[in-house]
């Protein structure tokens, strides 16, 4: 059988063959873990946590791993990957289905097609299976269609979606848009029975937790990890610290200076995390700066501020006090910027004047830590 490549069924290597090419921070390590989960009880896994914190690197990383229509393995020679047991086995094995919601949300919003996201999306998935698996009889939803493929020829599929709530944050008040997105994922990943006899995996990735969107009953059977809960996960959150300081290594920016500016999310049991976006943006400018990209902060009630702004990565979260903070410099400067936008001077200035206060306290743990 000749496996074609193709837009969301097994989407290649490219992808992650580009990431590959830059100053790439060694992060597969995360396949172990996955692999670790095919076909048991835990292979629905969600990943949530801010922008710039690499969510989509690592998707196209997984896809890279398991792709069958490819051969990756130059790709992950010499990485973390590769010396593990479960590396053979699984490399380049399955029929991968790869969603961006991000991207379709955005064609949709292009195409004034916005209440047909969920229609087309499962068209074109269809589609694309129909002609990979000419045989096998096509189906008009997406989940009939893929047990069809599994009952005929035996194969399991992984889903690897991106930004899987994208479409609720992007079109917060459709309602029934909402409930037609959540009736398909519950008949992917709910029927526990049906969903066991074709999914062998799959890897969702989001900004927010599930439970936020309110749609936590149809998506119980998912494994979370979240910027409060991130255990095992720690490290794969973003940059560790040791893996920061090798990056400062022969570059013109000391590591003193990294840490000053984007160390403060502390993860589990004191794992330091900073975000790749802005220490890789730092190096490669060879300059100190805020590098933050904005995200969506939708209220529900005063008791969902500090929760929600943790999950954003406005706020660290520290297990050991059950207290929130102001991670670090570059967030502390977005905070002032965003206050003093609003013409809260007032707010702006005590938040200038705790920074001290602030350095001295996170100086303290570091050296205890």
């Amino acid at each position: 059988m000749i496996f074609r490549m193709g837009k969301y069924l097994n989407v290649g290597n490219a992808g992650f063959a580009s990431i590959r090419k830059s100053n790439y921070v060694d992060k597969t390590g995360m396949i172990s873990f996955v692999n670790g989960t095919l076909g048991t009880s835990d292979k629905l896994t969600c990943v949530s946590r801010p922008r710039r914190f690499g969510k989509s690197f690592a998707a196209k990383m997984l896809c890279a791993y398991y792709d069958r229509s490819c051969c990756s393995r130059e790709l992950f020679e010499g990485m973390k990957i590769s010396a593990d047991k479960s590396f053979d086995e699984y490399l380049n094995q399955y029929d991968v289905i790869y969603l961006d919601i991000t991207e379709f949300t955005s064609d949709a919003f292009i195409k004034g097609e916005i209440p047909n996201i969920v229609i087309n999306l499962e068209a074109r998935v269809i589609e694309e299976l129909s002609a990979a698996y000419p045989n096998v009889e096509r189906e008009a939803d997406l989940p009939n269609m893929l047990y069809g493929i599994a009952e005929a020829t035996g194969h399991k599929f992984i889903f690897i979606i991106d930004e899987w709530d994208a479409l609720f944050r992007e079109d917060k008040r459709d309602s029934m848009l909402q409930e037609s997105y959540i009736q398909l994922l519950r008949g992917l990943f709910k029927n526990s029975g049906k969903t066991d006899k074709m999914i062998e995996a799959a890897y969702m990735t989001g900004i927010l937790p599930i439970k936020k969107y309110g749609t936590h009953s149809a998506m119980t059977d998912f494994r979370e990890y979240t910027m409060t809960q991130p255990e095992p996960l720690e490290e794969f959150v973003g940059f560790t610290q040791q893996e920061v300081q090798e990056l400062c290594t022969g570059s013109r920016i000391a590591f003193d200076e990294i840490r000053k500016w984007y160390d403060g999310y502390r993860m589990g049991d004191g794992v330091h995390i900073y975000s790749p976006k802005s220490v890789m943006e730092a190096i490669q400018r060879k300059r100190i700066g805020s590098y933050w990209t904005q995200s969506e902060t939708t209220i529900q009630c005063r008791d969902d501020v500090l929760t929600l702004l943790v999950h954003l990565g406005y706020l660290a979260y520290d297990i050991d006090s059950r207290s929130v903070y102001i991670p670090n410099e570059e967030v502390r400067e977005e905070f002032v910027r965003a206050v003093s936008a609003g013409k809260h001077t007032e707010v702006a200035r005590l938040i200038q004047n705790k920074s001290k206060e602030h350095t001295c306290k996170i100086e303290e743990h570091r050296k205890k830590s």
